[in-house]
């Protein structure tokens, strides 16, 4: 069995696949000029909400038809997390080999004279946490997660 296939590996799998398209997409904007309009980030999100939908909709598929809410905030969570890390990584990294890129940041964000490649490549990582939190609780309600029958105060 591949760690793409792995069920017991959705996070892992759908969050590289995050990670690589956000490193592609970045270099394509970088490389085409067009990584100064602020307005192209939201396709990240894009990229974020379809590896969290597939991974939701994997691991639905591999775990029964049945999925735990918490289970599936989890896995949506975890794959964002390590998606975006990833993708901190690469983007800590390019900033170390190519200074021009910081010093851009630098100039042109209004908090850039207070950013270094370390704290940037941390505000990505945890902007993509954050962002994989929202995205996963609006899909869990897509994906239909197991919903509770009784009431609580019905409960013995």
């Amino acid at each position: 069995m591949s760690f793409f296939n792995n069920p017991n590996r959705i996070p892992e799998s759908y969050g590289l696949r995050i990670g690589v398209g956000l490193t592609v997409y970045f270099l394509v904007m970088h490389f085409t000029g067009l990584s100064h309009h602020v307005e192209l980030r939201l396709l990240n999100l894009l990229i974020l909400v379809a590896g969290v939908y597939f991974a939701l909709k994997k691991f639905k598929e591999t775990h029964g038809s049945n999925l735990n809410y918490f289970r599936a905030l989890i896995t949506g969570v975890a794959t964002g997390a390590i998606g975006s890390v990833i993708f901190a990584v690469f983007l800590f990294m390019y900033m170390k080999l190519d200074p021009a890129l910081m010093d851009s940041i630098v100039k042109n964000e209004p908090m850039g004279r207070y950013l270094n490649p370390y704290i940037a490549s941390f505000i990505v990582a945890l902007e993509g946490l954050f962002s994989g939190l929202l995205v996963t609780f609006i899909l869990i309600n897509y994906v239909h997660t197991d919903e509770v029958n009784v009431p609580i105060d019905q409960k013995s």
